[in-house]
Formats: structure tokens, sequence, C-alpha cells
């Protein structure tokens, strides 16, 4: 098939309006936001809807803002080009504002949304990989209720998240980056999807390595956290040897669980995952020691 189907689009206007069309329609219906995977799907005859819950005119999945905390919110519906232009991510978030430059190509940038990102779970997925490194948490949504979801519970495996039928991913919550620290975020590509992505936050005090997150996706299954190669940084001075890095680098490799596919061989994701660790967290320890 390389048309679409018919279908009818159903534009909301709130959360409880879009949980409850899809409640009512039930298989039939879709959220619709960016629609950058959903589209391609249905165009190529791998998913049929006949409904589209469209929910880009929901003001609550719209917004971009900090909250009374000081942790940036984003809604479901924001385009990636939005983050990455916001003065605001640019101002307290500006590895999350790299990042998104990185995200496929300009065109998908401009529709797609960082809420159908996550619910899509393509294990190749830079916002994953980074959101987990940053400890944030996603909220969704089903009428008036709300509930948060950490990224290290939210995406279970390939394509496959936390989303209950008929729940939407009302907005994610970044915190900000603590006193000290920074965060960087490096992949290596093959016609725009990520072979490997690594994001890493590094916090510095007195010299040495405070406190440290490091998340490795794209190799394997889903996104994971290392908590073994964290656990080695703490306490290391500044400048991280060569040394360090690439014992975080293996063992950040070996968690990740690299499988085969069409980006390489297992063996050469684990090589470039340990290769990408070192590096992401040598840029992330510089910008935090203010030496970048």
């Amino acid at each position: 098939m390389t048309t679409l189907a018919p279908f009818e689009l159903h534009r909301v206007a709130t959360v409880a309006e879009a949980t409850g069309l899809l409640d009512d329609l039930g298989d039939e219906a879709v959220v619709y936001s960016g629609g950058t995977e959903l589209l391609l799907l249905m165009k190529l005859g791998f998913a049929a809807y006949g409904h589209l819950v469209d929910v880009k005119h929901i003001e609550e999945m719209a917004r971009l803002e900090t909250d009374d905390e000081g942790a940036l919110l984003i809604g479901g519906a924001v385009s990636h080009r939005a983050v990455e232009r916001s003065p605001l991510v640019e101002a307290g978030w500006p590895a999350l504002a790299e990042m998104e430059r990185m995200v496929a190509n300009i065109r998908v940038r401009n529709v797609g949304t960082l809420g159908g990102n996550l619910a899509f779970a393509d294990p190749h997925s830079d916002p994953a990989t980074f959101l987990l490194a940053a400890d944030a948490t996603v909220i969704l949504g089903r009428g008036d209720a709300r509930r948060a979801v950490a990224m290290a519970d939210f995406v279970l495996g390939p394509y496959t998240t936390a989303l209950e039928p008929g729940e939407l991913i009302v907005a994610i919550s970044v915190p900000a980056t603590p006193a000290g620290a920074a965060m960087a975020h490096h992949k290596f590509s093959f016609n725009e999807r990520p072979a490997a992505t690594v994001a890493c936050l590094v916090q510095v005090v007195d010299g040495a390595v405070a406190a440290a997150r490091i998340a490795v996706g794209s190799v394997g299954v889903a996104p994971v956290r290392v908590p073994a190669a964290e656990a080695l940084l703490t306490g290391a001075r500044l400048p991280l040897t060569q040394e360090v890095l690439d014992a975080a680098g293996r063992l950040a490799a070996d968690a990740a669980d690299p499988v085969t596919d069409g980006n390489g061989s297992a063996d050469y994701k684990r090589a470039l995952a340990g290769t990408l660790v070192g590096r992401c967290l040598a840029d992330a320890a510089a910008r935090a020691s203010g030496t970048a």
C-alpha cells in the first residue's frame, strides 16, 4: 500500500476529551500529534486506523515552561524544533537543546513531537537516552487523572512503554541540572538513525566527580543506566584519566547488552558504545569544570 486509507480526524481541546474518545473508539482509534512515524506506518500498510485523535491543540500538552520547583515541563505535543529553539531550554538545559538539534532531520523536527517519540519507543532514539541520564519523569494522563513515571521505568522494551490503553503523554518533566554539573550527548548514526547514543551527567565538586549519570541507547533493545560505571567515576579527580574513561566505557558497553542488527554486530556496537561513553564523559566533565 502506498497511499493512506481513509480515516476520520478528531480535533480535541482537552486531555479528558481525547482519552474519552480513545475509550469510546477502542482499537479503531490512535493518538495523532506529529505523525512522523504513525502516518508512515499507515501509508506502508503496517497499521490501519479509522480514527485519528489529534492532540496538537490541547493547551496542557503544548506548554514549554518551568514549574514551581525549577523543573522544565515539556508538553507531550511540543515539537523537537520548539525545544531546540527555546531560549528557556538553551539557558537552563543547553545539552537538551543540543541533543534535539541532532534528532533526525529538520523536516522531522518541525512536526515530530517529544511525546510522540517517547510513546513510539523506537530502540534507536536520541531523546529517550538523554532523558534517562537527565533523570526525567513522564507525566501520563487519562481524563482528569495524572500519574508520574520515572524515565527509567517508562520504556519497557522495543516499541513498548508503561502507557496504559487510552493514556496520553501529557508532559515530560526534566529537573534542573544540579549545581556544579553539566550534561553531554554523543551519538553515531547511519542514515539519520542512531547506531549508538550516549548521554552523561557529571557533577564536579572541589576538582573531583561528586556524582555521575550514564545512559546508553540504540545498541540494545532499550536505553539503560549504568550504575557500576557511575560508581567507578565517583571520587575520580579531574581531569579524568584515559584509564578511568576506558574502564567506564567497558562497563557501560557491557551493561547496554548490544544486539546485532542492520547497524552492525553486537561486538561492533559494544566497542562503539564504549568509545562514545569515554568521549561523552570527558565532554561532560570538562563542561562541569568550566574547561570545555
